[in-house]
């Protein structure tokens, strides 16, 4: 029961209708005895910074930050851990108890967590797309030993953003979606992460409901693992295409 003592967490995002994050906290919040309650709040950009500071001012105890903010809220937080820091990316704000946000990712080590029995080491991968969640793939394959990291997006400048980021890192390149060598690298990928919120349900701003395109996933070698973060839908429209060509992934 809610009450005039119950505290509240909150996922912040653009769109965030999709998410299961409330349905997931809840069922964990209830389980746990916890007065607290977890909701979403869908935000305009030019909304995010008053948002933001209001939340700080009404003891929030907690905010998930996704699509696409995790970038921008950087510039809200009054301290950012040492890997958030790193990426240049946040999903997560603790408050400090003075109306002021501790910025972490958690995002690394729950993307890498499903990868860590594929002996990933020295082979190739590519990233599809160049936002907050592309930073979070990038440091997670470095840390899991890759030996080249392709970003490909449609976006020049956030392309150029990651790489000057990442600059000490050897191994990463990154490439437009119009490069014609992108079919040979695609086929020849160990490992290909798409995220992009291309096929996420109720993303009405994308054209396709496949990232670049169905000739893109034509080029697949059979082996790739296809990495997918988007999961809702559960079956999503690469995973529908991936099983019609009757391609192996995992």
């Amino acid at each position: 029961m809610i009450t005039s003592k119950t505290n509240f967490l909150a996922l912040i995002g653009n769109p965030v209708n999709h998410s299961l994050s409330p349905i997931m906290h809840n069922a964990a919040i209830k389980y746990l005895g916890l007065d607290l309650i977890y909701f979403s709040i869908p935000c305009d950009e030019k909304d995010f910074e008053i948002v933001i500071r209001s939340l700080s001012k009404i003891n929030c105890k907690g905010i998930n930050v996704t699509i696409p903010f995790k970038e921008k809220v950087l510039a809200y937080c009054s301290k950012i851990s040492p890997l958030a820091e790193q990426i240049k990316a946040v999903n997560t704000l603790k408050p400090n108890g003075k109306g002021e946000w501790h910025g972490i990712n958690t995002d690394v080590e729950g993307l890498t967590y499903p990868l860590e029995n594929l002996n990933l080491a020295n082979k190739k991968a590519i990233i599809l797309g160049s936002g907050g969640a592309a930073r979070s793939a990038i440091q997670g394959l470095i840390n899991l030993k890759m030996s080249e990291i392709i970003i490909i997006s449609r976006n020049q400048i956030s392309i150029n953003s990651l790489l000057n980021d990442f600059k000490n890192q050897y191994l990463l390149k990154g490439l437009s979606f119009k490069n014609p060598n992108i079919f040979n690298l695609i086929n020849s990928a160990d490992l290909i992460i798409n995220t992009t919120p291309v096929g996420m349900i109720n993303h009405t701003s994308a054209k396709e409901e496949l990232p670049f395109g169905d000739h893109f996933w034509r080029s697949l070698n059979s082996k790739t693992v296809i990495y997918d973060l988007i999961y809702n839908p559960q079956e999503t429209p690469s995973v529908k295409f991936l099983s019609k060509e009757r391609v192996s992934y995992n």
